[in-house]
């Protein structure tokens, strides 16, 4: 697998829902140029985790906005199981699920397990500049920390040197 970290972030077009499940939109890379984006793959809808990590990056979608960044679910179920999974059990969202049927974007990743045809869950901070300057990918039976994920965010907002277990107004190196 090639690194990401560094290097422009693979470019994607996908079919999505938004999060109030009416409506099905195209994302694209393009669409989140000059802000941070925070896209992260799960592998199923309908599932056990993948619910647990979903609702709760959606109760924290205010913290992320006000860190002027953006928040992108993606699986390769289709935006139909998508919608249907938002107007049964999973309720609304306050961002958008994509559609990665093809599997392209989780390959061009590096989070596609091909023999089962879905994502591992990774997550992946890209830059205003596009560039992917994070991403964490573990199996599928342990869910995500958003408290990681935004204290990650505010320490690269910093543009400084941050050292271990950095927070929010500790001194930078």
């Amino acid at each position: 697998m090639k690194r990401l970290v560094r290097t422009t972030a693979p470019d994607f077009k996908m079919k999505a829902v938004t999060g109030d499940g009416y409506d099905f939109i195209d994302v694209s890379l393009d669409d989140y140029k000059d802000k941070w984006l925070v896209m992260f793959f799960y592998p199923l809808d309908f599932t056990f985790v993948c619910p647990t990590e979903i609702t709760a990056f959606s109760e924290r979608y205010e913290e992320f906005t006000e860190l002027k960044a953006d928040i992108l679910a993606v699986s390769c179920d289709s935006e139909y199981s998508h919608q249907a999974w938002i107007e049964g059990d999973l309720g609304k969202l306050k961002f958008p699920i994509a559609s990665d049927k093809t599997m392209k974007v989780a390959k061009d990743y590096g989070v596609l397990i091909e023999e089962e045809g879905i994502a591992l869950r990774g997550l992946f901070i890209i830059g205003p500049d596009q560039q992917v300057r994070y991403n964490v990918v573990q199996d599928t039976n342990v869910g995500r920390s958003v408290d990681e994920t935004i204290r990650v965010l505010k320490a690269f907002q910093t543009g400084g040197l941050c050292p271990i277990n950095w927070q929010e107004g500790d001194d930078l190196l």
